[in-house]
């Protein structure tokens, strides 16, 4: 009887090596296929059971299982390291561009310019999008660059919009909210340091949840809107990616010393897809903003999808310019025998 173990299957269609080849692509090519069910079939994700289940609502309970796979590979060894990336990430990516546009906003006003609001600035400028972020430094990052994630907990939805228009007073931070975005994270890192054996077990959940929950997440990008959100919108996100990302990628390189792994900041150029949710909750708790919800959001929207492309090309680029986009760079972490005290950070400065 021939063996089973004789090797890898071959594709008659090499659909996963395909997305595999694009930067990003097993998080771009299942995003861009959800946006166009959910605006031309969307009622072919409705007949419920199963099928809504997995491609409609699975996005958030897949990205947690996602991040409590990424705390089980924190070991005590990388728990600063990785804490070190998270706060870098979410200083050049949030706190400095967010405080840049309130600047903006003291000069001209909530108008903001070209047509852009200071709310739909701050919705497309001071989040991330997690979810692209994991699925490109799974594939060329380590459990570093991998848990700097926690920096998309923090910043993903409403919450810094609301902060840094609170000087306006806008109400409470959702403070027990984002409590419940962590908790996993910190579920992984306890059960992965109890028992070591789980990193490996999870070793696989990227490749096998990052597909399903980016199409569900992609059904919620109404193209129509991001062809309403026009120009300005298109504009926007193409100045988001490479501007925010520039500015990770100077954290990545002269605050971490990453060296040619510096490029990896540029994946966190995006915008995060709750986000399009962002300018009705602020209109919500400040009337004052009602105004421009309509526009904001076809603006977010457009800035998802368009950073959501360039974000990971960029990162790529710049990654194989400095001699890093290695294909074996793949999820390194899991491979750290039990108990070995995890991998080396200076690995790939």
């Amino acid at each position: 009887m021939a063996s089973t173990q004789a090797g890898p299957r071959r594709s008659r269609v090499p659909m996963f090596a395909t997305m595999n080849r694009i930067p990003g692509g097993l998080m771009l090519v299942p995003l861009v296929l959800g946006s166009l069910v959910g605006t031309f079939a969307p009622g072919a994700l409705e007949i419920g059971s199963f099928t809504t289940a997995l491609f409609a609502d699975s996005a958030l309970p897949l990205i947690g299982l996602l991040i409590f796979m990424t705390g089980t590979q924190v070991t005590g060894a990388t728990s600063g390291p990785v804490l070190a990336h998270a706060g870098v990430a979410l200083l050049m990516k949030s706190v400095v561009p967010a405080s840049l546009v309130v600047g903006l906003g003291l000069l001209v006003g909530l108008d903001g310019v070209l047509g852009v609001s200071l709310l739909a600035l701050l919705a497309c400028i001071d989040n991330s999008n997690g979810g692209i972020w994991l699925a490109f430094t799974g594939r060329y990052g380590d459990a570093r660059d991998r848990g700097a994630y926690i920096a998309s907990a923090v910043n993903d939805g409403p919450f810094l919009t609301l902060l840094f228009l609170g000087a306006s007073g806008l109400g409470d931070i959702p403070l027990l909210a984002l409590v419940g975005a962590i908790v996993p994270f910190g579920l992984g890192v306890l059960v992965g340091n109890l028992d070591g054996q789980w990193r490996d077990v999870l070793a696989p959940v990227p490749n096998i949840v990052i597909p399903f929950f980016a199409f569900a997440l992609g059904t919620g990008i109404d193209l129509g809107s991001v062809v309403t959100g026009g120009l300005s919108g298109l504009v926007l996100g193409l100045v988001v990616a490479p501007v925010t990302g520039f500015l990770v990628y100077l954290g990545w390189r002269y605050l971490l010393r990453r060296g040619a792994k510096s490029g990896l900041g540029f994946a966190a150029g995006t915008t995060a897809g709750n986000a399009i949710a962002t300018p009705a909750i602020v209109a919500a708790a400040d009337p004052r903003f009602e105004q421009y919800v309509g526009t904001a959001t076809a603006q977010v929207a457009a800035s998802v999808l368009v950073t959501a492309i360039i974000a990971p090309l960029l990162a790529s680029a710049v990654l194989r310019r400095a001699g890093a986009l290695d294909e074996g760079d793949a999820v390194d972490a899991p491979a750290v025998p039990s108990g070995s005290g995890g991998p080396d950070p200076a690995a790939d400065r």
